[in-house]
This record gives structure tokens, C-alpha cells and sequence, in this order.
């Protein structure tokens, strides 16, 4: 018999491996995913660098004006993370003529959380900065920035609900380069707006709110303007009026609030850190900015991954395969851990010179240098973390994530951070380890859990 004609079959055996079809098919997923969540926060460092070699006060004000707004950014994922995992479960139960009807719902449930959150925090996001011990100048300043950050949140939803459908659609792509070139779009508007070119006059941090607002509205225009344009998208239901399923609908709106809860917990106790260091003063605002900045990019890996593990999980959840939802859940944490050491790696040792391309003022560098080398020490629990989450909500397990970041982020990070921070003088270290420590606490918790679900299938 042949050599090659017997090594065949095995070959074939070993490319239709479900170990191997599942880190294929997480890859080829959470790639362009992980662009797009790349491309979220390359927008806001596209803001950050320029606004923080145009003047270090001006990146305070825009790090302060970011920081409730993101709460709501953040929270706009885990909300409409119900269309990303539906779209799955429907695409595993076989009914794809079903999948627009949970676009359209996305859709709608997004305008509302846009509209609502922007206005909420438009009015009380100012006396909130003005109430808890900023300097007059630091709130006055943040307070005009995140006024402005707040007209951009109407179109950040609609494009996180069209971009969720893609997602769970096995699609992510044309998301992803629409996300890029928003980001030109943003980083256009930067170099005009914030410094002050062709005749107009400097804006400083608002220009950097104005950019991502004008940006964020093109991105809903293009992603929703794709997703009309597809040839199949009739026949996924994407122009018909759906039938009322009280069931799908209420489904789809749980999975939202546990993941919008877990986001809410994890983004606010985040933006708090923001806060503490504006106690500690103007300066260290723009060093925690640095290092918090640094980790968010580093967190896109990990939550585009996190939507490959829910695609992956929810897909076999809806294909009611048990074996298959503890497998998808154990390569995407493989996959995970890689990620991890890799980027620790990475940045422990560039420190400095990432740190430099932010700023050149000297205080602020010696404050965040030593500050982001301990924060890399949170980089593989926090995204082993935020995956496990994800492909917990997938198999239908929604509450416990949140109740778990409620613990970790709210109850463990947030006190720790101010009692090392602030009593105990360690200022940014202190932040710093209060992060390393929450993250190591939700990502035993979760994985915890996780293996507890897997036994009891067995």
C-alpha cells in the first residue's frame, strides 16, 4: 500500500480532532475580534498621546472625563453581550432565519441603554466630579470632557450591537475594519482638534472627546450600512418584523445584565482608582493614566478572546453537547494562558520606554514606570478571568461571574487601593497592588467554578 495514501486517513482524523476544530475554529474567530477590541482602546490611546504631549493638565482632564463614560462603554458590551450569544445559540439549534430577530432587539435595547446612559451622566456626572475632592480646576476641566464624551454613547451601542451579531454570526471581520478606519477617522480629528490646526483653535482634552465622538457615529454608519448591504441578510430575518418570544427575549436581556452587572462592577471600581490617584494629585492622575491605559489595550486580547470562548461555548450549549461546552471552555483558557505569559513578557521589560511615548515629564514617568512593571504581575489572572466569565454566561451560568467580580473588584480592589494608596503612602504601587490582587481572587473564583460545572456534567 502506499505510504502517503495510508497516512491519509490519520491526517484527516487529526485535522477533525475536536480539540483541534475548536482551537481553529477560536482562533479564526477571536482574530479579528481581539483587531476590533484592540481598535476600542487604540482610540482612546490615540486621544491619550496626543492630548498628553499637547500638556500633562490636559490629559488629566481627559483621563478624569473618560472615566465615567468608560463605566457606561464597558457596560454597553456586557448589556449587549445577549445578541453575541443567541445569535450562537441559534446558529447551534440550526434556526439561523432567527438570528435577525435578535439583531433587531439588540438594536433597539441598544438606543435605549445610548440615549439613557448619555443623558444620566451628563447630569450627574459634573456635580459627581465637583463632590469628591478634586481640585476646582481637575473638576472643571474633566466636567466639560466628559459632557462631550457623553453625546458619543448613542453611537458606540448601536455599533456594539451590530458588531455582537457578527460576532455570533462566526463573522467578526468587517467589524474589524470598520473599527480601523474609525480609528483614522479619530486620529484625523485628533491632530486638528486637540493642538489646533488649520485656523481653529486648540481644544486640548475636549478635542479629544470631539474626535471620538465624531468617529464612534461613523463606525454605527458603516457597521450598520455593511450588515444591510449583506447578500444573506434576508434570509437571516434582518428586515422582517419579528413574532413576540417573551422567552428569547427575556433570555437575551438576562444574559445582558449579568454580563452589564460583572462589566459595571469591574469598570467602576477601575474608574475609582482614577479618583484616588486624583487625591494623591494632578500628576499622579496622568501616571495611573499611563499604566491603566497600557493594561486596557492589554485586556482587548483577552475579551476578544472572551468572545470567541462565548461563540464557541454557546454554539455547543445550543447544540445541547456537554462534552463539547467543557472542551471549548478548556482551549479558550489554553489559548489564554499562552496570551498571558507572552505579554508579561513583553512589557515587564519595556516599561520605560512605553511609559516615555505617553509623556516626558519626569514626575509623572517616576511615578508610572515602577507602577506598570507591578501591574504586569495582573495580566494572566485578569485575562483568564474575564474568558472563564464569558464562557460561564455561554453555558448558561450568568449570575455567579457577577457576583464574583462584585466580590473581587468592588469589595476586595477598591478599599485595598485606597488603604495602600493613601494611610499606608504607597501611592501608585499601592494601586497597583490592590489590581494584582483582585485579579488573582475573580480569576480562582471563576475557574473554580467552572470546574466545579464541568464535573457535575460528567
Amino acid at each position: 500500500m502506499d505510504r502517503d495514501a495510508a497516512q491519509t486517513p490519520s491526517r484527516a482524523r487529526g485535522r477533525d480532532h475536536p480539540v483541534r476544530k475548536d482551537l481553529a475554529f477560536l482562533l479564526r474567530l477571536s482574530g479579528p475580534v481581539v483587531l476590533a477590541r484592540l481598535g476600542i482602546m487604540t482610540m482612546g490611546l490615540s486621544d491619550a498621546v496626543v492630548v498628553g504631549r499637547y500638556s500633562a493638565t490636559q490629559l488629566g482632564y481627559h483621563a478624569l472625563g473618560w472615566a465615567p463614560s468608560s463605566v457606561i462603554v464597558t457596560m454597553a458590551i456586557g448589556l449587549l453581550t445577549g445578541v453575541q450569544v443567541m445569535t450562537a445559540r441559534r446558529i447551534g439549534e440550526g434556526r439561523r432565519d432567527l438570528t435577525g430577530a435578535v439583531l433587531r432587539r439588540g438594536l433597539s435595547y441598544g438606543l435605549w441603554i445610548g440615549f439613557g446612559a448619555g443623558g444620566l451622566l451628563a447630569l450627574v456626572g459634573p456635580p459627581f466630579l465637583h463632590v469628591i475632592g478634586l481640585s476646582q480646576d481637575l473638576a472643571d476641566g474633566a466636567s466639560r470632557v466628559l459632557l462631550i464624551f457623553c453625546l458619543s454613547l448613542p453611537g458606540y451601542t448601536l455599533s456594539v450591537a451590530a458588531a455582537s451579531w457578527l460576532e455570533g454570526l462566526g463573522r467578526p471581520g468587517p467589524a474589524a475594519w470598520a473599527m480601523w478606519i474609525a480609528n483614522g477617522v479619530n486620529l484625523a480629528f485628533d491632530l486638528v482638534l486637540v493642538p489646533g490646526t488649520f485656523g481653529l483653535p486648540p481644544l486640548g482634552a475636549m478635542g479629544g472627546a470631539w474626535a471620538t465622538t465624531g468617529a464612534r457615529t461613523f463606525l454605527a454608519a458603516a457597521t450598520l450600512g455593511y450588515i444591510a448591504l449583506m447578500p444573506e441578510a434576508r434570509a437571516l430575518g434582518v428586515f422582517d418584523k419579528p413574532e413576540r418570544d417573551r422567552a428569547a427575549e427575556a433570555e437575551q436581556r438576562r444574559i445582558g445584565f449579568g454580563a452589564g452587572a460583572s462589566n459595571f462592577f469591574e469598570v467602576a471600581s477601575f474608574a475609582s482608582l482614577n479618583v484616588i490617584a486624583g487625591w494623591i494629585g494632578g500628576l499622579a492622575v496622568a501616571g495611573w493614566t499611563i499604566v491603566l491605559n497600557v493594561a486596557a489595550i492589554v485586556f482587548m486580547v483577552p475579551l476578544g478572546l472572551a468572545t470567541g470562548a462565548a461563540v464557541l461555548v454557546g454554539r455547543a450549549y445550543g447544540a445541547r453537547d456537554e462534552p463539547g461546552v467543557n472542551r471549548a471552555g478548556l482551549v479558550a483558557f489554553g489559548v489564554t494562558v499562552v496570551f498571558g505569559v507572552a505579554v508579561t513578557g513583553l512589557v515587564l521589560p519595556n516599561a520605560a520606554l512605553i511609559s516615555s511615548a505617553y509623556t516626558e515629564n519626569a514626575q509623572t514617568l517616576a511615578m508610572a514606570i515602577p507602577a506598570l512593571v507591578l501591574a504586569t504581575a495582573m495580566f494572566l489572572p485578569d485575562a483568564l478571568q474575564v474568558v472563564a466569565a464569558q464562557a460561564l454566561r455561554a453555558r448558561g451560568d450568568v449570575w455567579l461571574p457577577s457576583a464574583t467580580h462584585l466580590m473581587s473588584y468592588i469589595f476586595v480592589m477598591m478599599p485595598l487601593a485606597w488603604w495602600l494608596a493613601i494611610p499606608m503612602g504607597l501611592q501608585l504601587i499601592g494601586i497597583a497592588w490592590a489590581v494584582v490582587i483582585a485579579s488573582f481572587v475573580s480569576c480562582g473564583l471563576l475557574l473554580a467554578r467552572f470546574w466545579m460545572l464541568s464535573r457535575r456534567a460528567v
